[in-house]
């Protein structure tokens, strides 16, 4: 009978140890992270320590990834600074490290980051990229619905999981741009988005350029409208 007992308490353990519980997990998890980035200011900026003033956040695309800050001068918003364009925005420029794609919560970290030091109007925080930043500039939009008060893709694909999430910005100022002929970022993506958002009651606006190819960001950014746009763009 006492080997009997311990064979069956052997046994009881056994199918106990095999068996799969149920369980669950919450918790925190913190992490460091950092990011280069060039920071243009408003030539009235020091001249009015009392005002607050608009944030343009540009991303830009895979090729000017690494660690040299010159790189993210080639195209857009910085690359019009350098060449003594100025802006009414706060202009905010980071530049994504090599072999990755843009991280959206390192991001948000940074936005609001130079936006609780620099006199940031927080109801007018815009936001574009061109093709790895116009995928980024659909994803933190979608991530942290309800931030920014407008958005402006160029040539970007679009998550697949999208049509799940277009709710999160449906009351979004959007106007994104493309290229027809574009054969590295296909329109497909975003034009379904586009036409998603306006079925949904979004006046979404859609640019395209019917010539040309991956490069729609020189007109786009060349075009004065798209500045003038975002400044009447504020959330509520």
């Amino acid at each position: 009978m006492k080997n009997l007992f311990i064979t069956m308490s052997v046994l009881l353990a056994t199918i106990s140890m095999n068996a799969q519980n149920e369980g669950s997990f919450k918790g925190n998890v913190i992490r460091s992270v950092s990011m280069d980035y060039l920071l243009y200011l408003p030539d009235n900026f020091n001249a009015e320590p009392d005002a607050t003033f608009p944030l343009l956040v540009f991303l830009h695309g895979s090729g000017e990834r690494g660690n040299d800050l010159e790189k993210v001068k080639v195209h857009g918003p910085p690359r019009l600074i350098a060449e003594g364009k100025s802006f009414p925005f706060i202009v905010l420029s980071p530049q994504c490290p090599d072999h990755v794609d843009w991280d959206t919560e390192t991001l948000y970290a940074l936005i609001k980051h130079v936006a609780s030091r620099y006199r940031v109007d927080e109801k007018r925080v815009y936001l574009t990229g061109l093709s790895m930043g116009g995928w980024a500039t659909w994803d933190l939009a979608m991530a942290y619905p309800g931030y920014f008060a407008a958005i402006a893709p160029v040539c970007g694909p679009v998550n697949r999981n999208y049509p799940a999430r277009v709710k999160e910005i449906l009351n979004l100022p959007v106007w994104a741009f493309h290229g027809a002929m574009d054969d590295v970022v296909p329109i497909t993506s975003a034009a379904r988005m586009i036409k998603l958002l306006q079925d949904n009651g979004n006046p979404a606006r859609f640019t395209i350029y019917p010539d040309a190819n991956h490069d729609s960001w020189t007109e786009t950014y060349n075009n004065p409208e798209l500045y003038e746009w975002f400044l009447h763009q504020k959330l509520k």
